[in-house]
């Protein structure tokens, strides 16, 4: 578990801060961003959230995000670019918000773009959500089975679509990233060979990745339940007490192991949204099934700066992804 030296934090110096204050001003910052365009986006399925948005490699002073989109259902459009074919490991990333509606893939737009910026292709792929409460209730977590066909349905039609619509991408080199929930559906997508036989979304052999890097993962749902985190999501991910058990064979990461796909968690040790403790318990379950996971413990981290572009631990995001895909 290698602690890598403190990063700078984008919100400014929060040291000493309430912890639920330092964790308002990490979001605050990677909030503050204005959504980047994609160069093109394509469908994977017939419902507008069924769509994967594709940012095509450049250098840091390139001009990106076009805003010339297909629209969700049409044909997808190649990029161009100077790129040649083929040149540029793919990142899939998978956005979080606790499988909640209000968050969808806009939020992690400029961390896109930030990796883009660092030359890989990227496709940030959207996946139906949970939807609105009640009034005065707070939207549910997640659709079950809607979340995981979708992540499934992307993971799946993704190579042809980025061969059609990105060509600068090397889908041999593809690398699973995914913050938070995003995280879990990350761990989740590269363990469908794993899953219980007869599960709708079992493949017969392992996903051709380099691995995956998961952003403070919902990793692990006995912890992230006793924890609380983000108000028993993981539970009404799988449909509440009702359906727990049953379910969470087919969905919890902490039981899907080992998969045989390198995977690291980086982890801010300040994260008050899913604790530290979350991302220890899928390692421990990794070490005892005999596939140790890689764990990168940040200090004076916590949940947000992972996908802020203006934080040094997003740089640290970037250098683990590279140290999978090229």
């Amino acid at each position: 578990m290698p602690d890598a030296a403190a990063p700078r934090d984008a919100a400014g110096d929060l040291a000493g801060r309430d912890p639920v204050a330092r964790d308002a001003a990490e979001e605050a910052s990677a909030f503050s961003h204005a959504p980047v365009e994609p160069d093109g986006t394509a469908a994977y399925g017939d419902h507008p959230d069924q769509v994967i948005d594709f940012y095509a490699p450049r250098g840091p002073g390139e001009a990106g995000g076009t805003g010339d989109a297909a629209p969700a259902g049409s044909a997808p459009r190649g990029l161009g670019g100077s790129a040649p074919a083929g040149s540029a490991p793919l990142v899939v990333v998978l956005h979080g918000g606790a499988w909640r509606a209000p968050y969808d893939r806009r939020h992690v737009t400029p961390f896109a773009d930030f990796l883009a910026r660092r030359g890989f292709a990227v496709a940030n792929v959207e996946y139906r959500r949970g939807a609105e409460g009640p009034a005065g209730e707070p939207p549910v977590a997640g659709r079950w089975p809607d979340t995981f066909d979708d992540v499934a349905a992307a993971l799946d039609a993704l190579p042809a679509l980025a061969e059609r619509t990105l060509p600068q991408a090397d889908t041999r080199r593809t690398v699973l990233t995914g913050h938070s929930a995003g995280g879990h559906l990350a761990l989740w997508a590269a363990a469908r060979h794993v899953l219980p036989a007869g599960s709708p979304w079992r493949t017969d052999g392992p996903a051709p990745l380099r691995g995956v890097v998961a952003l403070a993962p919902i990793a692990d749902f006995e912890a992230a339940g006793k924890l609380g985190v983000c108000g028993g999501a993981a539970l009404q991910l799988l449909g509440g007490e009702e359906h727990f058990a049953e379910r969470q064979p087919h969905a919890d990461p902490a039981l899907l192991l080992p998969t045989g796909i390198a995977t690291t968690v980086v982890q801010g040790r300040t994260d008050v949204v899913v604790p530290q403790a979350v991302a220890e318990a899928y390692a421990d379950a990794a070490a005892r099934a005999g596939e140790p996971a890689g764990l990168t413990l940040l200090e004076d981290v916590g949940h947000f700066p992972l996908i802020d572009p203006a934080a040094d631990a997003c740089a640290v995001v970037a250098e683990e992804i590279a140290q999978l895909a090229w």
